[in-house]
C-alpha cells in the first residue's frame, strides 16, 4: 500500500476543520489526531506496523466476522458524506472478493455463499464478468485452479483516493478492530494517495488505467449496458384502436364535405387523411421496437379516446423541424417570484402551467383566457346524482388562477397527468399529493420517502407516477394505492430528477452521484447505467420514439445516449451555465435545453459527434477550463430577458413552450 504523505491544500483547512468536529462528535479520537497532524504538516504514523501487531488480537476461526465486518463497513461507507462516499465505496469490490475467497479457502462454503449472494447486487453494474466467474469457486481447490481467483491473489487491486477519505477508511477499521478487513487491505490492495479531490482523472491519466489489477479489466459496464431492453411503445387495445379509428373516420367524412364548399370559403382540409396517418403513427411505433404487453394498465375509456384523436389531428397540422426549420418558442416569465418559486410545468396543450413555491402552495394559472372555476363551499354531496348536478354548484365567476394549500414544506416539483385532470406535487415535508384540477382539492397524500422530495412526473399513461428523493431513492407509485409499488435504491447520493420511458416500462433517475440509470419498473432491477457527467445531473428526457435520452447538469454538457446499446453518441457544449431543463420535438428531429444562463439552446440530434473540439476524457478542453465553446450541433440560441429557464415542453403541433422566473439584473 503507497502511503506517501500527501499535503493539504492551504483552501482545504476549513474543510478539515469541520471534519475534526465530526469526528470529535463521533468518538473517533485515532482518526481525530491523525487527521489533526495531516493538517499541521507532521508525516503520518507507519499504519501497517500496527497491523502486524495487532494481527494476532482476531480469532481467525470465526467465519461470520467477515459478514459483519463487512456488512459495518458497507453501512459505515452508505453513511458516509456524500463528497467521499463515491472514493469510499471502491474499496468494497475487492474487500469483497477476497472475503470471498478467503472463506472458500477455509472451507466455509455455507458462510461464502451467504456473503456472495447477500451483497454481490452491489456491484452488478461494474463487475458483472468477474462476478459469474467467481461464483462457480466452490472448494478450496477452485481457488487453486481458477485463472481469475489466482490472479486477484497473486496481484494488487490499484486505488486512488485523496488523503481525508484515505484516513477516514483506515482508522474506522482500526477504531472498531476489524483486523480481518486490515489484513486484506494490506494484503491485496494498493491504495494510492493522491492531493485533493479525485476527479475523473488523476495525473492525466484515465482511472480506468490506474484502478483495478494491471491488465485485468473488471470494470465492464459496456458489458453491463448489453441487458436486452424493450424499447417500443406500448400496443392499443383493439377496441380502443376501432373506436379511435372510427372517429377519425367521422372527421375525415365531415372534411371533406367541407373541401366541397364555394371557391370563397378559406377552409383547407388536410393533405392526407387522419385514419392514413393514425395507420402510418401505429405502424412507424411498432418498428421501433417490440411492443411491450406486460406493464398492469386500466383500461382506456372515453377520455382517453377523445385525447389520441385530438394527438392525431394535430399531428396533420404539425411542422417539421430541423436546421433549416427551426421551432417557434413561447416564453412565459413570472415576476417576483425568483427566490421563491421552485418549480415550474406546463402542460402540453398550453392551457394551464403550475409553480410550486417555497412558501409550501402550489398556484395554477390559466393560459387559454379561460377562468379557473372551483366548487362552491356549501356542496352538499346528497344533491349530486350527475355531472349537471355537479356544475351548478361551481363557481358563478372563476379566476386567472387557483391556490393549492396542504404541503407542510417548500414544493420541488409538480407534474400534470397526459389528461390534464390531476396534477401531483413534491415537497421538503417528504410528502406527495394528488391534486384535482377540475375541484382544486388534494384528493390523496402519499407517505413513503424518508427525505425530502426533489422531483416527481407522471407516467405516459397517467396510472403510475414517480418521485425522487434525498433519501438516495426514487420510487414508483399508482394513484389507487397509498404505499410505493417499487423502490428503486442504488444511487450513491441523492435522485434529482426522474423521468418515464414512453412505452412506461422503464424509468430514468439523475443523480447528484452523476450518474443516470435506467430501472426496469417490473423487476426493479438497473438495466443501464450512464457514466460521463462530471457534476450532478438535473435534466433529462427521452425521445417520443423510445431510441434516446439527453441528460444536462451542472457540468454546463448535454449528452446524447443511445438507449439500445447504452452508448454516449454525442456530447454537445454551449450552455454557460447549469441546464434545468430538455425536451425533445415531437418528430425526433431536435432538442431543446434551458438553464441557469438564460438561454434557450436548439440542437440538432441526427448529427453524429463533432470530432472539430478536442476532447479528452470525453470533455472538451475548454470545457474543463470552464470556457464555453459552441459545438456544430447547436442550431440556434435564444437568449431570455434574465429568465432561467424551469421549464421546456412540445406541444403536439411542435410548438415549443417555456416557463423561468425574471431574474432582475443587479
Amino acid at each position: 500500500m503507497n502511503t506517501s504523505s500527501p499535503t493539504v491544500d492551504p483552501s482545504s483547512a476549513d474543510i478539515g476543520q469541520v471534519f475534526l468536529s465530526y469526528l470529535k462528535s463521533k468518538g473517533y479520537k485515532n482518526t481525530e489526531a491523525i487527521l489533526f497532524k495531516e493538517m499541521n504538516g507532521l508525516p503520518t504514523s507507519d499504519i501497517y506496523q500496527q497491523l502486524d501487531q495487532t494481527h494476532d488480537s482476531q480469532n481467525d476461526d470465526d467465519p461470520i466476522t467477515y459478514d459483519i465486518s463487512y456488512r459495518n463497513l458497507r453501512e459505515w461507507i452508505e453513511n458516509s458524506l456524500d463528497w467521499y462516499k463515491s472514493e469510499l465505496r471502491s474499496v468494497l469490490f475487492p474487500i469483497f472478493v477476497h472475503a470471498y475467497l478467503d472463506l472458500v479457502v477455509k472451507q466455509q462454503q455455507e458462510e461464502a455463499a451467504h456473503l456472495f449472494s447477500s451483497y454481490k447486487h452491489d456491484h452488478v453494474e461494474l463487475h458483472t464478468p468477474d462476478l459469474n466467474r467467481l461464483q462457480a469457486i466452490k472448494e478450496p481447490h477452485h481457488v487453486h485452479e481458477n485463472e481469475l481467483a489466482q490472479l486477484y491473489r497473486s496481484n494488487k487491486y490499484s486505488l486512488l483516493m485523496s488523503s481525508v477519505p484515505f484516513e477516514l477508511f483506515l482508522n474506522y477499521l482500526q477504531d472498531n478492530r476489524y483486523m480481518r478487513l486490515l489484513r486484506l487491505v494490506n494484503q491485496y490492495i494498493n491504495i494510492q494517495v493522491v492531493q485533493g479531490k479525485l476527479l475523473k482523472s488523476a495525473g492525466g491519466l484515465e482511472l480506468d488505467d490506474v484502478v483495478g489489477i494491471t491488465g485485468h479489466r473488471s470494470q465492464d459496464l459496456a458489458a453491463f449496458n448489453q441487458q436486452p431492453v424493450q424499447l417500443g411503445h406500448a400496443p392499443m387495445e383493439h377496441a380502443f384502436k376501432d373506436e379511435v379509428e372510427y372517429q377519425l373516420r367521422v372527421l375525415d367524412d365531415a372534411n371533406s364535405h367541407k373541401a366541397e364548399r364555394p371557391p370563397g370559403d378559406h377552409f383547407e382540409p388536410p393533405a392526407t387523411s387522419l385514419v392514413d396517418l393514425f395507420k402510418k403513427t401505429v405502424q412507424e411505433e411498432s418498428v421501433n421496437g417490440p411492443p411491450v404487453a406486460d406493464i398492469p394498465l386500466p383500461s382506456r375509456r372515453g377520455p382517453e379516446i377523445q385525447a389520441q384523436v385530438d394527438a392525431i389531428r394535430d399531428m396533420a397540422k404539425r411542422l417539421p423541424l430541423g436546421s433549416d426549420s427551426l421551432p417557434s418558442i413561447c416564453c412565459f416569465t413570472f415576476h417576483n417570484t425568483y427566490h421563491t418559486l421552485n418549480c415550474l410545468r406546463l402542460t402540453r396543450d398550453a392551457s394551464m402551467v403550475a409553480g410550486g413555491f417555497s412558501d409550501s402552495f402550489i398556484k395554477i394559472w390559466s393560459l387559454n383566457g379561460e377562468k379557473l372555476r372551483g366548487f362552491r363551499n356549501t356542496i352538499n354531496p346528497v344533491h349530486i346524482n350527475d355531472a349537471l348536478d355537479l356544475n351548478r354548484h361551481r363557481e358563478r365567476t372563476g379566476s386567472d388562477f387557483k391556490k393549492l394549500v396542504g404541503h407542510a414544506g417548500p414544493v420541488f416539483g409538480v407534474s400534470f397527468s397526459p389528461d390534464n385532470q390531476y396534477l401531483i406535487s413534491c415537497s421538503a415535508d417528504k410528502t406527495a399529493r394528488l391534486w384535482s384540477t377540475q375541484t382544486f382539492t388534494n384528493l390523496v397524500t402519499f407517505k413513503g420517502h424518508n427525505s425530502p422530495i426533489w422531483d416527481v412526473e407522471f407516467g405516459p399513461f397517467g396510472f403510475y407516477f414517480a418521485t425522487a428523493s434525498h433519501d438516495r431513492t426514487a420510487r414508483l407509485w399508482c394513484v389507487d394505492q397509498i404505499y410505493p409499488l417499487r423502490i428503486f435504491a442504488g444511487h450513491l447520493s441523492d435522485v434529482d430528477v426522474v423521468r418515464f420511458h414512453p412505452n412506461s416500462k422503464y424509468l430514468f433517475t439523475g443523480s447528484s452521484d452523476r450518474t443516470v440509470r435506467m430501472w426496469d419498473i417490473l423487476t426493479g432491477e438497473t438495466v443501464r447505467v450512464f457514466t460521463g457527467h462530471r457534476d450532478p445531473i438535473k435534466a433529462l428526457a427521452v425521445s417520443p420514439n423510445g431510441k434516446w435520452l439527453a441528460t444536462g447538469g451542472d457540468d454546463y454538457l448535454v449528452m446524447l445516449w443511445d438507449l439500445a446499446t447504452g452508448k454516449r453518441i454525442k456530447t454537445m457544449t454551449g450552455h454557460s451555465g447549469p441546464i434545468y431543463s430538455l425536451a425533445f420535438s415531437r418528430d425526433n428531429t431536435v432538442l431543446v435545453s434551458g438553464g441557469m444562463d438564460d438561454t434557450v439552446r436548439v440542437w440538432n440530434v441526427d448529427q453524429e459527434e463533432d470530432s472539430t473540439i478536442p476532447t479528452v476524457n470525453g470533455f472538451s478542453e475548454a470545457a474543463k477550463e470552464k470556457k464555453i465553446v459552441e459545438s456544430h450541433d447547436q442550431l440556434a440560441m435564444f437568449p431570455t430577458k434574465h429568465t432561467p429557464v424551469y421549464d421546456i415542453q412540445f406541444t403536439n403541433r411542435n410548438l415549443c413552450l417555456m416557463a423561468g422566473s425574471f431574474n432582475p439584473p443587479r
